[in-house]
């Protein structure tokens, strides 16, 4: 070997020798902490609050995290192995499935941001959002299909009954209604997701049923598609409006002969159906008592929406501020967010009336979900038969004694 063939030799045992020693030193900067985070299992907010405290009182824990002890539990059995790491050399004591679900749930009940929670519970705000996009993927994947499960044709049966029965509107299968979800503006997206109020979000399409509870919902859609165009193109709309099949069959009106099918309710933004009826012009309706009616009675069923979505924004104040994750992230955000509603509002239901959560119902809520654009596209012949249909029903055989006083206060 000559003395070049010696130093190419010498000079590349350096090189692999720099190269394990940056390795080393980059390894030992990964596995370094802050004292504030390497306290984490000693004074963080799982140590000190949660087990020390709010375990012992169910009040205070459904206040803290929307879900009380036992729900709580159920979430993170479906959950747990989903979201649980083993140890390794750099993290012996990794982050328990419970303290990230935990740290999920109060990050959907505040709203707070990464960074100042990272401070409570002691956890780097950059792994933070790791966790919270992982344990709402989780949350999705086991909570959707138990709590909002595809609807079968019985199933909607019972909801339209539900609705006659509380709502005095009959063959409505759900209330259809779709609300933008305000967001950060996500890098490089241009104007998709800014909206006709001058702000940028996610479109939300939820049909409710007669409690409340989310029956079906298509999230993601860009917030500059603020119109009817949204249910046409979405997964939901396509299969409501093309494949007649997910309707029960037509069936008769309750004290009437008069057999109508089966339909959604919802407001101007959407167009008029066989199986989807929206309100007559404001026009129509000063003119036409009848219309004013089929009005009143309709808006008053479809009433429970705008309930829902109150009552949503109301548990999870994470939808009173801009989110602040990636669009993908949000979509699992408010998905995740409907399933625990649905969880709650059973319970509530269970218990006559007994709240699992505690909220003040006179708060102004309306600057949180905004509608969409009211832009029904064109009509459909069924449509308007079916409607005039329902009209009569409302102002004959299914006529209730307090609709014309109701009216005439309109």
């Amino acid at each position: 070997m000559n003395n070049s063939d010696l130093l190419s030799v010498i000079l590349l045992e350096e090189e692999e020798e720099d190269e394990w020693l940056q390795l080393k030193l980059l390894e030992k900067q990964r596995c370094e902490k802050h004292d504030i985070f390497q306290k984490r299992t000693e004074e963080g907010f799982f140590i000190l609050l949660i087990n020390g405290h709010l375990k012992e009182d169910e009040k205070k824990f459904r206040e803290f995290f929307r879900l009380n002890p036992e729900q709580f539990d159920f979430v993170l059995s479906l959950i747990q192995e989903d979201i649980e790491k083993p140890g390794t050399n750099c993290v012996k004591f990794p982050i328990t499935a419970e303290e990230k679900l935990a740290l999920t749930l109060r990050y959907m009940a505040t709203g707070e941001s990464f960074r100042s929670l990272r401070f409570a519970f002691r956890i780097s705000h950059s792994y933070i959002s790791v966790i919270i996009r992982e344990t709402l993927s989780a949350i999705c994947k086991q909570l959707v299909p138990i709590f909002i499960p595809t609807p079968t044709k019985e199933a909607l049966t019972k909801k339209a009954e539900e609705f006659w029965e509380r709502w005095d509107f009959p063959n409505c299968i759900g209330a259809l209604d779709g609300k933008h979800v305000r967001i950060f503006a996500p890098a490089k997206s241009g104007s998709l997701y800014f909206n006709y109020k001058e702000y940028f979000s996610i479109v939300m399409l939820a049909l409710v049923d007669a409690n409340c509870k989310f029956i079906a919902l298509d999230v993601g859609s860009y917030g500059k598609e603020g119109d009817s165009s949204i249910f046409n193109k979405s997964a939901f709309g396509k299969k409501v409006m093309h494949f007649q099949n997910f309707f029960p069959a037509d069936q008769k009106l309750p004290k009437s002969n008069k057999v109508l099918p089966h339909v959604i309710i919802g407001d101007e933004a959407f167009r008029l159906d066989k199986h989807l009826m929206k309100p007559f012009t404001k026009l129509a309706a000063t003119a036409d008592k009848s219309k004013a009616i089929f009005n009143y009675r309709l808006s008053r069923a479809r009433r429970v929406s705008e309930n829902a979505f109150g009552l949503l924004s109301q548990v999870f104040r994470v939808f009173y501020t801009p989110i602040a994750v990636k669009p993908e992230v949000c979509d699992d955000l408010i998905l995740a967010a409907c399933c625990l509603h649905n969880l709650l509002r059973e319970a509530y239901l269970e218990r006559k009336g007994v709240p699992y959560y505690e909220y003040d119902s006179k708060e102004e809520n309306s600057n949180v979900f905004r509608n969409l654009t009211g832009a029904g596209g064109y009509q459909n012949v069924e449509g308007f038969h079916v409607r005039d249909e329902f009209m009569r029903f409302f102002s004959q055989e299914g006529i209730v004694e307090w609709q014309n006083q109701q009216v005439s206060k309109v």
